[in-house]
């Protein structure tokens, strides 16, 4: 293989949300806020805070050197691995006390990451009632497409250590004094546009690259696998991870040379990608598949699922506690329909009904409960709840049920499933012809309701991220950044992922599944990067796969 070493000026920079000192009094509001634009403040003394906020568009002023080595893994394909910034010696470690809900919630079993100002300040107090300091700090959010920045909530702290095992054992005290918490390493905040960054950006240039990139999964969707063993069986030369994945099978639209093997949640980011990769669209995707038996017509709730699971909410209609997509959040259905095709493998079990169809739709099999296997070349249709009861009174053995299938993209236009067709929803959406795009709130990035702890944790602070996108020489892009790491990588919030991927070049980019699940492997090398999870790389519901 053919190295080369140099040194550039990468793109990294951008504002997150930060957390902010603000000593018993609140903070004025962050400058420029609400502007597109507006660099971030410099950090003031404690005495004077200032929220830091900003730019959702990189500025020269905000560019980190960077060291970085290129490694041509195929003629056509490159692999670059960068490292950003430098630990500071602000960084520290420190105790997060939790908060709860309300503000007169019991402490000791409090669970929320922030809160209001009124439920952070009582829960100071009562910290300090025990002889701890602690300080209050402010949360902030920054602008995304459909959401302006703004105060997120508040968080309680304490000490600063320049050890996690002198945090920890701080937090004993904490705990014992009656109160919950953990341990936080600021740099992970999500603030600090020079935390230490490795990242890991593989190019496929399609001009002299004759391969293909698309999707694979292992022997069944209702399972995972290591996208080292993936590669090794399909014969690719690299490859990352894809979609998030929920009960062992991929979560969210997803379609693999043109068949629709997954549900999609409604309205959510995703990614076409056809000519074997050499189209890349960045778009939002829904999805109806529709049931139609004698003369009624029903909607199908889902595919390729377990009934009354709805993982990222965002499903076709009586979704509790919403309709609306959240991630990472499992809303419940206790009347579906769920469509299962061969690649699924072992259907859920249990009550409920369900019919067996062939290649043609007739009906070979009516069943009072769920769990037979799928025919080779044909589909079943599982039933709970209510839905049970339409199914059994309108399916007959050897009457035929006739399914129909419609993919939207955000215009409402019909998406062609052709044999060249691949669509990964994931999200949410970074990078849209050539700009900043995060829609964090129509992503379900943003929770419902008052406590913010995912939005927080998940959003602003910094996480291990993969994304997808395409480059303005039509270049593919896969790319993972490695976090959780203190002093190695930090890892990056959404704002900021949103605006490497735009400094490297990015004209279309969507983020992919990250956290533990974020890996780059080749078959060369094996896994380029530091997976966060300490067993080292996942099992993975689906990967993306680079072909020879």
């Amino acid at each position: 293989m053919q190295r080369k070493s140099l040194s550039i000026l990468a793109a990294a920079a951008a504002v997150v949300g930060a957390a902010v000192v603000v000593p018993g009094a609140e903070a004025s509001p962050p400058p420029g806020s609400v502007s597109a634009g507006a660099a971030a403040a410099a950090p003031a003394s404690p005495a004077a805070p200032t929220a830091v906020s900003g730019a959702r568009s990189a500025t020269p002023s905000l560019l980190l050197g960077a060291a970085s080595e290129t490694t041509t893994v195929r003629p056509g394909v490159t692999l670059t691995s960068m490292s950003l910034g430098r630990r500071d010696a602000d960084d520290h470690w420190t105790v997060h006390v939790y908060l709860p809900a309300t503000v007169d919630g019991p402490l000791k079993s409090a669970g929320t990451a922030l809160g209001s100002r009124a439920i952070a300040d009582r829960v100071a107090d009562a910290v300090r009632d025990k002889g701890f300091a602690p300080r209050v700090e402010r949360v902030v959010i920054p602008a995304y497409a459909d959401r302006p920045a703004g105060t997120l909530g508040w968080t309680v702290r304490v000490g600063r250590y320049a050890a996690e095992a002198d945090a920890a054992a701080v937090l004993n005290q904490v705990r014992a004094a009656g109160f919950a918490g953990g341990t936080r390493y600021t740099a992970q905040d999500g603030n600090d546009i020079g935390a230490p960054q490795k990242v890991h950006v593989m190019r496929v240039d399609f001009r002299t690259f004759d391969g293909t990139v698309g999707t694979d999964f292992g022997p069944a969707l209702n399972g995972t696998e290591k996208l080292t063993d993936l590669m090794a069986a399909t014969g690719a030369i690299a490859g990352v991870n894809g979609q998030w994945f929920y009960n062992n099978a991929p979560g969210g639209l997803y379609v693999k040379d043109g068949k629709l093997l997954g549900s999609a949640t409604q309205g959510r980011g995703g990614v076409k990608i056809t000519r074997g990769g050499r189209s890349v669209d960045v778009d939002t995707f829904t999805a109806h598949v529709t049931l139609r038996a004698g003369g009624e017509t029903v909607e199908i709730d889902g595919v390729n699922r377990v009934p009354g699971d709805v993982w990222n909410c965002g499903g076709v209609g009586g979704d509790l506690p919403t309709e609306k997509p959240q991630h990472d959040l499992r809303c419940t259905d206790s009347s579906e329909l769920v469509r299962f095709t061969p690649e699924f493998g072992r259907t859920p079990t249990g009550a409920g009904a369900e019919v067996v169809l062939d290649a043609t739709g007739r009906v070979t099999a009516v069943n009072t409960s769920r769990g037979a296997a799928v025919p080779a070349d044909g589909s079943i249709v599982q039933a709970i709840g209510d839905r049970a009861g339409w199914l059994l009174e309108h399916a007959r053995v050897g009457t035929r049920l006739t399914v129909t299938e419609r993919v939207e993209d955000g215009r409402g236009r019909r998406v062609a499933l052709t044999p060249d067709t691949t669509i990964l929803q994931v999200g949410p959406t970074l990078v849209r012809d050539g700009r900043v795009s995060v829609n964090a709130a129509a992503d379900g990035l943003i929770r419902e309701g008052t406590d913010q702890t995912f939005t927080y944790n998940w959003t602003v602070r910094s996480n291990p991220r993969s994304m997808i996108g395409v480059d303005g020489q039509g270049r593919m892009m896969l790319v993972v950044v490695d976090g959780r790491q203190a002093g190695y990588s930090e890892g990056l919030g959404i704002a900021w992922t949103a605006e490497l991927m735009k400094a490297l070049g990015a004209r279309e980019a969507m983020n992919l599944d990250g956290g533990g699940s974020s890996v780059m492997a080749t078959a060369g090398s094996g896994v380029v990067n530091r997976p966060s999870d300490a067993a080292g790389q996942r099992s993975l519901g689906n990967v993306l796969l680079v072909r020879p």
